[in-house]
């Protein structure tokens, strides 16, 4: 079996060169007290359905932000860059929450969910929306975050799964360098079991906590907590979807499709409606067809990226996220993809599980150790060594790029696991001691209302911003289209759009006229 360094001087230039990725990034819309905006999509956005870079997440007040493909840090950054500035001008009075944990929510029934029109795609987002608010509550829903979508030319799906395993094993190393989340207003929890503590006025937190929205208060069920989802191969995977998406549960049975008055509570009672709602750090990605399930389209025709789903916002940079965050991202992704990588275990899953709840809560907690295979062994220990395997990986694609940026990624990695007072985490926690007496709400309101004027005061040119409005009336033209052409009652497209015909257990053609829920 060949080494690492091996299958590192064997990956040619042109690779490595060949090395693509895009962002979408969520935000809440608040208000300039720090409220959530209880406003509608703003128009001048164009359609949340249709716009390529535009959208909501869960609620209508969630943005999301959202990138092409990029073969370089910088462009991805300038484009996403510019979707802001023309987001911004549409707010008004209103900001955009620069963290992931979120603003001061009203009560649950009344936040709002994302509306998309009334073509039978649009009521079906609705619809799975509504299905997640009855499962979860929709305050877990207005978390946000940064989904970092990554690939490389000639990868096999195969060779993406080991990727996957790697990237699930070695995951606390992200949420511990790149986590920003340790506070949160209460008004997140209210009514809710936690294990956090009182900190300043209206704000709850853990001591050494660095994702709290990766954490035991995030993206957690307990229904999908039962699903041992293997990502030994692209079949086993599927399998595990598969019947997640048919096999009815029976607290989902009971919640029933339609209520007694005829309004639609869920797009069906299986333990996951669609596989968007199956949670996880990273995801096998496609790109699909007009119609096409995502399932549907990763067993015809494989991998064709991957999408990493646990990185924070980080408050301290107008859009989130910066360059040197990215390129250690690709070396990260690339020490993945070129370590060895066994076939993961229902005990190592169940490990893994506990790993990214320790780092989340208690991440800078010193001494802290994580399980690796029959030994305990501490974070700071395992991330050093980590790192001293991706040093080489930077080390490579700086020489492909003729930089050494990606080794300043690695030594600044490096330089906060020595001091970790100097971890995102760490530093909100101090801003908020320092400027804010230790209050989440404070400093997150004064954060985002810089951050607003930092981008609003950056250059925008007309032409920029007549391209930008262009694109926003296209979309609403686009929208009408798909509204103008839908002639089948919606009963039955939710019954064709859930069915398990449709999620490619054959290599039967795809019904047309589907579009993604």
């Amino acid at each position: 079996m060949t080494s690492l360094p091996a299958r590192l001087s064997a990956l040619s230039a042109d690779r490595l060169k060949g090395i693509r990725r895009g962002i979408e990034k969520e935000s809440l819309r608040a208000t300039n007290s720090g409220g959530l905006a209880m406003t509608p999509h703003p128009l001048a956005l164009g359609s949340a359905l249709t716009h390529p870079n535009i959208t909501t997440d869960y609620s209508e007040s969630q943005l999301e932000l959202i990138t092409g493909v990029h073969s370089t840090p910088e462009t991805c950054l300038e484009e996403l860059l510019q979707v802001h500035q023309f987001t911004y001008r549409a707010l008004g009075d209103e900001m955009l929450w620069v963290s992931s944990m979120p603003c001061n929510l009203p009560a649950d029934e009344t936040i709002p969910i994302g509306q998309y029109g009334s073509s039978n795609v649009a009521r079906a987002k609705s619809v799975y929306r509504m299905g997640l608010a009855h499962r979860y509550g929709r305050r877990m829903q207005t978390i946000s975050g940064i989904h970092y979508n990554w690939s490389m030319p000639q990868v096999t799906s195969e060779q993406y799964f080991a990727l996957i395993r790697n990237f699930r094993r070695h995951a606390f190393l992200l949420l511990y360098l790149f986590g920003a989340s340790p506070a949160l207003c209460s008004s997140f929890v209210a009514g809710r079991q936690h294990e956090l503590q009182p900190l300043g006025e209206g704000t709850m937190y853990m001591p050494h906590g660095t994702s709290l929205r990766m954490g035991r208060l995030g993206y957690q069920s307990e229904a999908q907590a039962s699903l041992c989802v293997s990502y030994n191969s692209l079949d086993g995977y599927a399998s595990s979807l598969h019947e997640a998406l048919t096999r009815p549960y029976p607290r989902y049975e009971a919640i029933a499709v339609v209520n007694p008055g005829g309004e639609y509570n869920q797009l069906a009672t299986s333990l996951l409606q669609i596989e968007n709602e199956f949670y996880g750090t990273i995801r096998p990605k496609r790109v699909i067809y007009p119609g096409e399930r995502p399932l549907h389209a990763l067993r015809e025709r494989g991998v064709e990226y991957v999408e990493v789903r646990l990185l924070d916002l980080d408050p301290f940079v107008t859009i989130g996220i910066k360059a040197q965050t990215i390129r250690f991202l690709d070396a990260f992704l690339l020490h993945c993809l070129l370590s060895d990588s066994p076939p993961d275990t229902p005990a190592e899953i169940a490990a893994l599980g506990r790993n990214q709840h320790k780092t989340a809560a208690f991440g800078r907690q010193p001494g802290l150790t994580l399980e690796r295979g029959t030994e305990n062994v501490t974070l700071t220990q395992w991330a050093g060594e980590l790192l001293a395997e991706i040093a080489p990986i930077a080390a490579s694609l700086d020489a492909t790029h003729e930089t050494t940026d990606y080794t300043d990624a690695i030594r600044s990695a490096q330089a906060v696991l020595a001091d970790p007072d100097m971890l995102p985490s760490a530093r909100v926690l101090d801003v908020m001691k320092q400027d804010y007496a230790d209050s989440f709400m404070a400093f997150t309101r004064a954060q985002s209302q810089q951050t607003k004027a930092k981008l609003l005061a950056l250059p925008f040119s007309a032409a920029q911003q007549a391209r930008f409005a262009a694109l926003g009336e296209q979309s609403l033209r686009d929208q009408k289209a798909i509204e103008d052409s839908d002639t089948m009652p919606f009963e039955i497209y939710r019954q064709q759009y859930v069915s398990a015909e449709r999620l490619g257990l054959s290599k039967a053609a795809v019904k047309p006229a589907l579009a993604q829920v």
